[in-house]
């Protein structure tokens, strides 16, 4: 029996198991080892807890140099099997399935990330609050792709205002009042830090044995939330930039954390872009009012873009559809279209862009553009 950050740890349900991961383990053959939970993640290293007690755990040479990708290393939320060693070591034998898992394509095109990498927020997860800001930070564009990624896994979202302190009534009833027409039926918190307002709220989704993960980018208050939901300072959090208004990156690692109740969170490092992972993210389901409009247009493959008939585009230049929210629909879309292509088809579509560069580029040379 331990006591972590106000929780008392008597039995691993505490920690989120149940029957589903119970199943995986006796269908895996891992019955003979201990499991854990994995806490934090580290640069070579990971924090995982059980009702024995908390251990810096390793992965094995072999599940290292098997790992094809991020997804097949322990990501913070997931349950694995360890042997327990002497000194608070142990060393991680196996992974077991994810129950649900947020993620996100990730990479700089003017660094060396690759666009095609995959990066796991965290798993097995029950809630997911979307925070913003009342700043300049504040998207509904974005707040839709995490909507997607949340439903896509089956994990209920819950959209955070946060830092309503800073702006009147009447400011925030008109963001309310926008994401109820642009999102429809969703969850949605006001919060303020300063004040302790939405604080009783947020924790009602957040019972005993239940994982919540905070998202959003840096500066929009999620580890001040979490400090007060957890009554003390836990989490360092930095100032805001004055002439940005965008927060400093104070959280570096992802780490869960636990409330007097027995709900777990996960704090995570801001996130500004939000790429989809897959091609199959819930995108017709959350823009259900231009999906239905789909059904409508002349041809079956109708990219909604440019072609004759499209019943998409008849109702945005009759004004019955949102035009950011065209927009945006239309964005997720084609990314996830893209990632859903073979590496065969993305060659062919890079290449066929190829050849439309150097077409365009012949033909600017022939009206005189020599600089082309």
């Amino acid at each position: 029996m331990i006591l972590h950050m106000g929780m008392e740890i008597k039995k691993i349900e505490d920690l989120g198991w149940d029957g589903f991961f119970g199943s995986k383990r006796t269908e895996l053959g891992l019955d003979d080892f201990a499991v854990a939970r994995v806490a934090a993640e580290y640069k070579g290293a990971y924090k995982v807890r059980n009702e024995n007690g908390e251990f810096l755990a390793k992965m094995t040479g072999r599940q290292i140099f098997k790992a094809r990708s991020q997804e097949d290393r322990p990501a913070v939320g997931d349950w694995v099997a360890i042997v327990e060693l002497d000194n608070g070591q142990a060393v991680i034998r196996n992974i077991l399935p994810r129950k649900s898992i947020i993620k996100r394509r990730f990479g700089d095109k003017n660094k060396t990330g690759d666009k095609n990498d995959i990066q796991i927020i965290a798993s097995n997860i029950d809630v997911a609050f979307i925070v913003q800001s009342v700043g300049r930070d504040y998207s509904i564009n974005r707040l839709e792709r995490y909507l997607a990624i949340a439903r896509d896994s089956a994990i209920k979202p819950v959209i955070i205002i946060n830092k309503i302190d800073l702006i009147s009534a009447e400011e925030l009833n008109s963001k309310l009042t926008e994401i109820n027409n642009r999102l429809g039926d969703i969850d949605v918190v006001p919060t303020s830090a300063i004040d302790n307002e939405g604080l009783d709220k947020l924790k009602k989704y957040i019972g005993r044995g239940k994982t919540c993960c905070f998202l959003g980018s840096s500066g929009v208050g999620k580890s001040s939330l979490i400090n007060r939901l957890l009554e003390k300072n836990a989490i360092k959090t930095g100032s805001i930039s004055q002439y940005s208004e965008r927060g400093k990156h104070i959280t570096t690692n992802r780490e869960m954390y636990f409330l007097e109740n027995g709900g777990i969170m996960v704090d995570n490092p801001g996130i500004r872009e939000v790429g989809m992972a897959e091609d199959r993210v819930e995108i017709d389901s959350l823009f259900g009012e231009i999906t239905a409009l789909a059904e409508k247009c002349k041809y079956a493959n109708c990219t909604h873009i440019h072609e004759p008939g499209c019943g998409i585009l008849s109702a945005l230049e009759d004004g019955k559809i949102d035009k950011d929210k065209y927009s945006n629909y239309i964005s997720l879309k084609k990314e996830a279209g893209y990632y859903g292509m073979n590496d065969v088809g993305k060659r062919e579509k890079n290449r066929n862009f190829g050849k439309f560069i150097k077409k365009a580029k012949k033909e600017l040379k022939n009206f005189g553009h020599k600089d082309y």
